[in-house]
């Protein structure tokens, strides 16, 4: 990873539009950030290749597809121990409600972003695929009434 110092005032700009609209056009960033087009498809391309930027991704609304009830599973393995750690993550990486997953520190081990069609859906997951694998030691539901997006991510100042 670079040193967060190595990025400039203009790296920071286009970071900041692209985490906004990363479909904006080479010719219209390089406006917003005030430099040549060619300048601004170097930039970019500079960043990707530091690993700054990892990739595009589109934002689907999972109310939009079906998936109304969302929900924070924090999971507490027994024992948490790594020949667990990889098997656990791969299985909920394939489940289609799982958004997004995280290894935490504290009194859970994983926290698991997870999208379901119904509340008898999400009921189903948690009996069915998370507290019926012997290294689960115990799930807590945390149902989620609104999200905001946060970010852009950026360089500390």
């Amino acid at each position: 990873m670079p040193d967060p110092g190595t990025l400039d005032s203009v790296d920071v700009a286009i970071l900041r539009i692209l985490q906004a609209d990363g479909r904006i056009a080479n010719k219209d960033l390089a406006a917003q950030v005030g430099v040549a087009p060619s300048t601004c498809l170097d930039r970019v391309a500079r960043l990707k290749r530091l690993g700054v930027i990892i990739g595009y991704t589109a934002t689907v609304s999972p109310e939009a597809v079906g998936r109304s009830v969302q929900a924070m599973l924090a999971v507490q393995l027994q024992p948490h121990a790594r020949p667990l750690i990889d098997p656990f993550v791969k299985h909920v990486q394939s489940l289609p409600e799982t958004v997004a997953l995280h290894h935490v520190t504290g009194g859970s081990d994983f926290m698991v972003h997870v999208a379901c069609h119904s509340t008898g859906d999400l009921q189903r997951l948690v009996l069915d695929e998370y507290t019926s694998r012997r290294e689960v030691g115990r799930v807590e539901t945390h149902l989620i009434f609104s999200t905001w997006a946060g970010g852009p991510v950026l360089p500390p100042p």
